[in-house]
């Protein structure tokens, strides 16, 4: 396997009950509290008003960012930077979903920078110093709550991209499934491909002898995939929302990958896709992922023959190794259209109008992808099958 360093810094507080313990990590910080939330959701299960009840009961002076986006843009992580030089923030709680978490990495970042955030998501610089900052998760999907990974839309360019470094990581991060239970369906939906999409881009990597990394791939796939069927059948079982949830920050908390480099093509496909139409990040991934796996077979036939039988229990006997990896890329296909994720760019309605300009954003740095390199225009072969 490849060398690395590893090293996660978030600390992990899991289980019901678990907000009781809020007040202790955010007081090693400071007072001043950014409370950082989307679209309202945590009014509706009622975690705003705990939040409030722990914040007032400890003295803690809070100012609040309200209507992070799905896809979290640009222009919000720059209002909530301002709110903390303006009222001197000390530490930001983060209580959403993936994109609140995104966000609030950048706000963290930029409240410590005079330029412009965008800097930080470009790579034109790299952040000296940040906030701290502490989330607290009520959906499950992209690990953000244990990573130092955040994906920022600028709207004005239409550009959205992955960034993060060491300062991007949380503090803390408070999991309680409880808070899951509200979740619609088509986002618990699009938790499930997200952590699945997640596992995929690690397992497609080229590195030799990692057998192990394969392994608790493979096996993480088909627990996701036997929690996630259930799930969507009894959404209100909080047992399979705390299976879930645990399984979302498995997902990509760096523990999968150690060792080896997978793909992300995809990813970069589906963020130029939802930078050009606003779509779900999961919802692009779920169109994408299969075509891109037939699209990519021949790279390397032995890879999608081992998925096939490890994950999808393909019977292998009588068969070509195309007709046994084939058979695995349709049971994913048939999975995820069963539990009602998208199947093409149709459902949202996308024609082949802007394919081109798609196109060129995901490649704008050239071919794109560890596993498989993607040409520019090869990724155009790959969106117009996704039609």
């Amino acid at each position: 396997m490849d060398n690395f360093v590893f090293q996660n810094p978030t600390k992990l507080i899991f289980g019901e009950g678990q907000l009781q313990r809020l007040s202790k990590e955010l007081s090693a910080f400071g007072k001043r509290v950014l409370l950082v939330y989307g679209g309202g959701s945590i009014k509706r299960n009622g975690l705003y008003d705990e939040l409030m009840n722990i914040f007032a009961a400890n003295d803690f002076k809070v100012t609040e960012l309200a209507g992070v986006e799905p896809n979290p843009r640009l222009s919000t992580a720059k209002r909530g930077a301002d709110l903390c030089k303006e009222h001197h923030i000390d530490v930001i709680v983060a209580a959403g979903g993936g994109s609140v978490i995104d966000c609030t990495k950048l706000i963290a970042s930029a409240a410590k920078y005079d330029g412009d955030p965008w800097d930080f998501v470009i790579g034109k610089e790299r952040p000296k110093e940040a906030l701290p900052f502490g989330t607290i998760l009520t959906l499950t999907a992209t690990s953000s709550e244990m990573n130092a990974g955040s994906v920022i839309t600028n709207e004005e360019t239409q550009e959205k991209y992955g960034w993060g470094g060491p300062l991007s990581y949380p503090k803390f991060s408070i999991l309680d499934p409880a808070y899951t239970l509200t979740v619609p369906m088509d986002q618990t939906v699009n938790g499930i491909v997200d952590t699945m999409s997640h596992i995929f881009e690690q397992y497609f990597h080229t590195t030799e002898q990692a057998p192990f990394q394969d392994a608790i791939c493979e096996a993480a796939l088909r627990q996701v995939m036997d929690i996630g069927g259930k799930l969507v059948q009894d959404p209100n079982n909080l047992e399979l929302r705390e299976a879930m949830m645990f399984a979302g920050v498995w997902g990509l908390n760096g523990f999968l990958s150690m060792g080896t480099r997978g793909d992300w093509g995809t990813h970069d496909i589906e963020h130029a896709i939802s930078a050009v139409y606003d779509i779900p990040h999961a919802g692009g991934l779920a169109i994408l992922f299969p075509h891109w796996m037939k699209q990519t077979y021949s790279r390397n036939p032995k890879r999608y023959v081992q998925l096939a039988v490890n994950v999808f229990d393909v019977d292998p006997t009588g068969k070509t190794d195309e007709e046994t990896a084939r058979e695995g890329i349709d049971r994913l296909s048939a999975f995820w259209k069963q539990i009602g994720a998208p199947v093409s760019l149709a459902d949202y309605n996308i024609d082949d109008s802007k394919l081109e300009l798609i196109a060129n954003k995901a490649a704008v740095n050239g071919p794109l992808g560890g596993y498989a390199k993607l040409s520019r225009d090869e990724v155009l072969v790959l969106l117009k099958t996704c039609l």
